[in-house]
């Protein structure tokens, strides 16, 4: 299916309203709605003023399965769209677009009910305060839980009734949210190596020895969380935290999350052993796990790592890229109204396509029953006997590898003629930003070429659709023609990191002179100067009730962890101190929340990490020995080695990288730390074990 395709909305109304005018897949899957819903924006917040209404505001994203159904249930329904269109203003909005309205109304709804998710559904003032808010709501009352026409009723209600009520109310919880998001940096911060191993020995607490990853169902990869484990496992050679983490990688490549067909993992897990997910497939996580996994490969050395990356890359490259190279956001769990139909199977369907010899071994090795292991429990027919693919037996026998090999490109053959999943074809800066570094760190780490032409192209793209050079301002999203005008601190530190992995991979000084421009307008536009780290919006932002500064890497990274760790690297690539102090406020001022909730900051407990170690500085001097330059890269970035920078001597590196000798016509390495650096070489090998890691378990 065509991204434009797969782009239009499911609903088979007539109707039309103001989101037909949209960019966002996910408003354009409402468009058809009897609803009649806004935008965000200014004429929605004049209308619900003007008529003295309140505001129902409605969250989600195109690729939710619960979205989808509060849809079918909801926002299709006459009777609903009657109740809200008389006594309320309904305003739509995509979360992955605007995440920073997202941000103040999760934060509210989680502080109210103990609880977050989507669709997020929320009650305001036409001042933009929020009164009442949760997540999915069922049409009509069910299971002692409130519908949604029950709730409406009852809030129209009490706004006729108790109108000057709810105002006072929405004021008291926005004093209380306003208080609840305000972080000052501690009196007496203590940023030290206590910190760190006090959150591995709480990491290490939740592991799930039978499953890997860590706590229960449902399962989030959370990949910066196994990230750091490893980090510091390896760092105090600490086995146990080091196998943690690969038995963590082992068992989601072997789960239902993964697609085990055409590569790629799901959003989550709803068991605890990654078996049957909500089959979304999102950019970012993609993105990070094949960081995870090249992590996992090169301390290892185990090559199913490094296939799990080229499979998850190959699944990037061939169904969520633009044709000219961005990349799109995600894909949908369900098809054909049915959740998990494009990827499940029965052991019949199976038993169709595939010899004889071929199902025997396919049906073991996936674990195929006749039962099936899925169920659609939101679909009230849900299909029967359907099987999430997992390996769930590997143990082949002599001849059966190739049985096996046959069998899935006969089942991806098939699987291919069904109808796929509706994809999210809006491309963000952001998200892209991820891939782009996870690319770029796939051809320092593996080598093949192809990823680094699919990342020169993704940056090409976002500097011609999302950069604009003359103002220095990066957009978030842009598709189909058109870029949006918000700006986002995750926009600018994701691209800056991805940016600087592309640099360190390809010593190309025009992507280090982007990299530093980021940083510049990064601080200009986010950066809080009176107290340190980032806030989520700029001062500009005037449609907002809160700016808040993110402080929590969950599904994705928060905007100050990544800005904050991408800002220490390019400080030591460039010696530019105003880059680390930047940098170092942002620890001081979430130092306290590393203390305290170390679970919240995996990511940034990694900045805190570099921060606490001087870096290795590995600077290649190449005299136009482009081989030779290639192959001493791929040495240092064949080490696991995460307190390391790698730069060239052109553009805007640091004076003593200049300053260092050539030698004609040859490349060279020198790995320094501070101003000393080891005897300069030619020979790889002798670069990677100079990066090798050294520490002791005391330090």
């Amino acid at each position: 299916m065509s991204a434009q395709a797969a782009s239009e909305p499911h609903c088979s109304l007539v109707s039309t309203n103001r989101l037909a005018k949209e960019k966002s897949p996910y408003l354009l899957q409402h468009a058809h709605n009897p609803v009649d819903w806004f935008p965000w924006g200014n004429e929605a917040f004049a209308r619900a003023r003007a008529e003295n209404k309140p505001v129902f505001l409605s969250i989600g994203y195109s690729t939710c399965h619960w979205c989808h159904v509060m849809e079918r249930e909801s926002f299709e329904s006459e009777a609903v769209a009657a109740e809200l269109n008389a006594h309320f203003v309904s305003i739509k909005v995509d979360r992955e677009e605007r995440p920073d309205v997202d941000k103040i109304y999760m934060t509210f709804v989680q502080a109210t009910t103990g609880q977050g998710g989507w669709p997020l559904n929320v009650f305001l003032a036409p001042d933009r305060r929020p009164f009442y808010g949760g997540t999915y709501f069922p049409p009509e009352d069910r299971h002692g839980r409130p519908g949604l026409l029950t709730v409406l009723r009852q809030i129209s209600q009490l706004w006729e009734t108790r109108h000057n009520d709810i105002l006072r109310t929405a004021e008291d919880l926005h004093q209380r949210l306003v208080t609840l998001t305000q972080t000052e940096p501690a009196d007496s911060p203590v940023l030290a190596t206590a910190v760190l191993r006090a959150a591995a020995v709480k990491f290490k607490a939740e592991y799930d020895p039978a499953n890997g990853g860590f706590g229960g169902a449902p399962k989030f990869p959370q990949p910066s969380l196994p990230a750091f484990l490893l980090r510091t496992g390896v760092k105090w050679r600490d086995a146990e935290a080091v196998q943690m983490t690969l038995h963590t990688c082992e068992r989601m490549a072997a789960g239902g999350i993964r697609d085990q067909l055409g590569g790629g993992f799901a959003r989550y897990s709803v068991d605890e052993r990654w078996l049957v997910p909500h089959f979304e497939k999102m950019l970012y996580d993609n993105a990070q796990l094949v960081s995870l996994y090249l992590d996992a490969f090169l301390v290892s050395g185990d090559t199913r790592h490094a296939d799990v990356v080229r499979d998850t890359l190959r699944y990037v490259l061939c169904d969520l890229t633009h044709p000219d190279g961005g990349f799109y956001s995600a894909e949908d769990a369900d098809s054909e109204g049915k959740e998990g139909r494009f990827y499940c199977w029965t052991r019949a369907e199976m038993a169709a396509c595939l010899t004889p010899g071929e199902f025997a071994v396919a049906a073991r090795y996936f674990g195929a029953t006749e039962a099936g292991n899925f169920v659609d429990h939101s679909d009230p027919e849900p299909l029967p006997q359907q099987n999430v693919l997992s390996i769930a037996d590997s143990q082949l026998g002599p001849g059966e590898v190739e049985l096996l090999t046959s069998a899935k490109a006969k089942l991806l053959a098939v699987r291919a003629g069904r109808v796929r999943p509706h994809l999210d074809d809006k491309v963000l800066a952001s998200w892209n930003g991820l891939m782009l570094g996870a690319l770029a760190r796939a051809y320092a780490v593996l080598g093949d070429d192809n990823h680094r032409a699919a990342a020169e192209r993704n940056l090409a793209f976002l500097r011609a659709k999302l950069w604009d050079e003359s103002t220095q301002t990066l957009y978030h999203r842009w598709r189909d023609g058109e870029r949006d005008a918000a700006q986002l601190l995750n926009a600018y530190a994701f691209l800056l990191a991805g940016v600087l992995e592309l640099y360190e991979a390809t010593l190309e000084p025009e992507h280090l002179e982007l990299a530093v421009a980021l940083a510049e307008a990064m601080r200009t536009r986010f950066y809080d100067e009176a107290r340190g780290g980032f806030w989520q919006t700029p001062a500009t932002a005037s449609d907002l009730i809160l700016r808040l500064k993110d402080d929590y890497d969950g599904a994705e990274p928060s905007g100050n962890s990544v800005a904050c760790l991408a800002l220490l690297k390019l400080a030591a690539i460039c010696d530019r101190a105003d880059f680390r102090q930047m940098a170092e406020r942002t620890l001081r001022l979430f130092a306290e929340r590393l203390q305290r909730l170390p679970q919240a900051m995996p990511y940034l407990l990694q900045a805190l990490d570099f921060w606490l170690t001087e870096p290795t500085r590995v600077v290649v001097v190449d005299d136009g020995d482009t081989t030779g330059r290639a192959t001493l890269l791929r040495a240092a970035h064949g080490v696991f080695q995460p307190n390391k920078v790698v730069l060239g001597t052109a553009g805007r590196v640091e004076a003593f990288a200049k300053s260092l000798p050539v030698t004609a016509g040859r490349a060279t390495a020198f790995v320094c730390t501070g101003t000393a650096c080891q005897p300069p070489t030619h020979d790889p090998m002798l670069v990677a074990k100079l990066l090798a890691p050294s520490a002791t378990a005391g330090d």
